[in-house]
């Protein structure tokens, strides 16, 4: 079932959600360590208007299992979005200016931030499931251009997104990696 994210869904998407920050190799998380950044952005999910609160996440659920989460939201957004989580971050004693420098979204563009199947579910179509709902719940809601970043040598992960329309339609970097930015087109 594809909805959107619950409270008591916080402990499931956690993990799913490491396996991006993993792939990111973002210094916070090697300086600070993965605990203490969980709870930080666990913390996260409960703040209205942030990157990672639970108002972003939509998940796919299995037999009472969350299997995959997808975060994103407008491009218009971007500037501000990582604002709550700093105040989380400096309560904590962490003294980053931001968790993400880098701009990600193009003007116009509803930005999927985040997307990440558990690896008990990896490889068994849930992915491009997930994906396909997706596409129709933001068509649903009226968006014009969808866009996400993969990382350049995630094959996997460009396979599932070309399979379902995406379009590479540039390049960019996030911190150290080189990703490919695409689009999909709902009004096609």
């Amino acid at each position: 079932m594809f909805r959107n994210a619950k409270a008591e869904d916080a402990d499931q998407i956690l993990p799913i959600l490491f396996q991006i920050f993993d792939e990111m190799e973002l210094d916070v998380f090697k300086e600070v360590g993965d605990e203490k950044m969980a709870q930080v952005i666990k913390e996260g999910f409960f703040q209205p208007g942030y990157r990672y609160g639970l108002d972003n996440i939509l998940v796919n659920e299995i037999d009472g299992k969350v299997v995959a989460i997808m975060v994103g939201y407008p491009e218009s957004l971007e500037d501000g979005i990582d604002e709550p989580l700093i105040k989380i971050m400096h309560k904590y004693g962490i003294k980053e200016k931001n968790l993400f420098g880098d701009k990600e979204a193009w003007p116009g563009e509803w930005y999927l931030d985040s997307f990440a199947v558990a690896p008990a579910y990896q490889n068994k179509g849930i992915g491009t499931e997930t994906m396909e709902h997706f596409i129709q719940v933001m068509r649903d809601r009226g968006e014009k251009i969808l866009s996400l970043n993969v990382d350049v040598n995630n094959e996997p992960a460009k396979h599932v997104y070309t399979k379902t329309g995406f379009k590479k339609v540039g390049q960019l970097y996030i911190g150290s990696h080189l990703y490919d930015h695409m689009q999909y087109d709902l009004e096609k």
